[in-house]
């Protein structure tokens, strides 16, 4: 403490400590009056440990929240009381404090993340609001989750239909909007964030943007937004899987329709720069360069998670939610562009149905994971809770975690330069190869997740002569050990081994690797 009351020079000490000599009568009484300001500036540094906040503010909520979650040091925003509580005392410190005291001197609590941290903020147009609220509706739950569905013009909304509730987006007219293909709509949806973060709600950590076509797996979201500190500067998102694309616009740019988040203190000082952001860029096309425009003036980067799906492509997306990476899968985005994920089935209907999966066992939906019978040889690729392909012959890993092309880009391509992963071609003749089995019935029982999956199309004719190599396998099924914590440690794939096979059906078991488990198709 001596050192800092040296530092501080205060008016009335003359001096440092060494000069308040003399006789021992008169050097008695300074040194008496340099202890009792000690105590008095520690004193009043503990005292200001103690939250006087309003308990309804965002601030107090996350104070609270760090008094209950972690046993680290106090929010920066109590330490400003602590340079307060000093200048108090010693006014005339005013120009020595800021390095001593500051708020990045400090060190930040990090917090755990649950669904109720988080509000969703979802651009939408009222225009396609009756076919696409149905999209929101299959992953929305009404009691556990907070955001609002921001529109072009009001809709009449049903209460007992379970959905965000609904508000107008504020006019942007007064905003230049110079591209000339695009549309101006983009500048409203760029908003999103900022119209939100002005509701002032509670206990916010995140704000996560969507599109009314994006479909969210809420807890693979907590998953990894649980990986940040949400008192930092954080804007976490994906690029497109459009090589064309990121070039077009930014590979530095979280793409709106996959979903991006927005840290809380991110999100206000986004609020407080975007309106005279957004008009040093007329010209740019969408709403989310407009967002990322203005996040690079604040400096902060997009920390890319590859769970977010911006899915710019068309046509048959199995060859993509086969060979997903290897992280949780949060959001798929574009489903009025691609075909319905399972077979014969209505759009709607077979996004329920991968949904389903997606409440068993959210953390292991669409994991890969690699089986083999070299007696048969087969090879097994089981995206779980989707489907399974087996293939005909050994096929290394190298091969079957790459994407098969069944899908063509946003600008019609099928090129692999085009694409941001990697992909390898989709057989010519599928059922001399290969076969499908899609997941028909999941549950959960003793720590494993079990599922069903059969073959959706028939075979027939030439074709079922072809896939004798099956041996007339009809249904295939899956246990699965689950794993909380997987996300929160090192990346591997987990391991596959086949423990039985009858006349018609098979049993695959999927769970941890041994420590130096390989899969050698050699």
């Amino acid at each position: 403490m001596a050192a800092v009351l040296k530092s501080l020079r205060v008016e009335g000490f003359h001096g440092s400590l060494e000069t308040m000599a003399g006789s021992r009568c008169k050097r008695l009484p300074y040194i008496m009056a340099a202890a009792f300001a000690s105590c008095c500036v520690y004193f009043l540094l503990v005292l200001s440990n103690v939250p006087c906040r309003n308990p309804n503010s965002a601030d107090a909520s996350f104070a609270m929240l760090a008094t209950a979650n972690s046993s680290s040091s106090a929010p920066p925003s109590h330490y400003a009381q602590h340079k307060s509580a000093v200048l108090h005392v010693f006014p005339q410190a005013k120009s020595a404090l800021p390095d001593i005291l500051s708020d990045s001197a400090t060190k930040i609590s990090v917090f755990k993340t649950n669904l109720s941290h988080i509000v969703f903020g979802i651009a939408a147009s009222a225009k396609l609001w009756e076919k696409r609220k149905h999209y929101i509706k299959a992953w929305w739950m009404p009691k556990m989750m907070r955001g609002f569905v921001w529109l072009d013009q009001m809709v009449v909304q049903n209460a007992s239909e379970g959905l965000p509730p609904l508000k107008l987006s504020a006019d942007t007219a007064q905003f230049k909007y110079t591209h000339k293909k695009g549309n101006r709509a983009a500048i409203r949806i760029s908003r999103v964030v900022s119209e939100t973060y002005r509701i002032r709600l509670p206990d916010v950590q995140w704000f996560v943007m969507g599109d009314d076509d994006t479909v969210f797996i809420p807890e693979n979201l907590v998953s990894v937004l649980s990986k940040y500190n949400p008192e930092k500067f954080y804007y976490i998102g994906s690029s497109s899987e459009s090589h064309t694309q990121n070039i077009e616009f930014s590979y530095n740019m979280a793409y709106g329709g996959g979903g991006f988040a927005v840290s809380y203190p991110l999100a206000k000082a986004l609020e407080k720069i975007q309106d005279s952001c957004l008009q040093r860029y007329t010209y740019l096309f969408g709403s989310d360069d407009r967002i990322q425009a203005c996040m690079a003036e604040l400096g902060v980067p997009l920390t890319k998670e590859p769970g977010f799906h911006q899915f710019d492509i068309y046509g048959d997306a199995f060859g993509l939610l086969t060979a997903h990476p290897l992280t949780p899968f949060i959001s798929l985005h574009h489903l009025d562009y691609i075909n319905p994920i399972f077979p014969n089935m209505a759009r709607l209907q077979a996004l329920q149905r991968l949904l389903r999966s997606g409440r068993i066992d959210p953390g292991g939906l669409l994991q890969q994971s690699f089986c083999y019978d070299k007696k048969q040889s087969w090879s097994f690729s089981i995206s779980w809770g989707y489907a399974i392909q087996l293939h005909q012959g050994l096929i290394p890993p190298r091969e079957l975690e790459r994407a098969t092309r069944t899908f063509v880009s946003w600008y019609k391509k099928s090129a692999e330069t085009e694409y941001t992963l990697s992909t390898r071609p989709a057989f010519a003749d599928d059922c001399t190869q290969s076969a499908a089995y899609y997941i028909k019935e999941i549950s959960f029982k003793n720590h494993f997740s079990i599922g069903n999956y059969t073959q959706e199309v028939g075979l027939k004719g030439q074709c079922k002569l072809k896939m004798a190599f099956l041996n007339g396998v009809e249904s295939i099924n899956v246990v699965r050990e689950k794993f909380e914590e997987l996300w929160h440690q090192a990346p591997r794939r987990q391991c596959c081994k086949v423990l039985k096979i009858n006349n018609s059906s098979m049993q695959l078991h999927i769970g941890a690797c041994q420590t130096k488990q390989i899969i050698n198709t050699l």
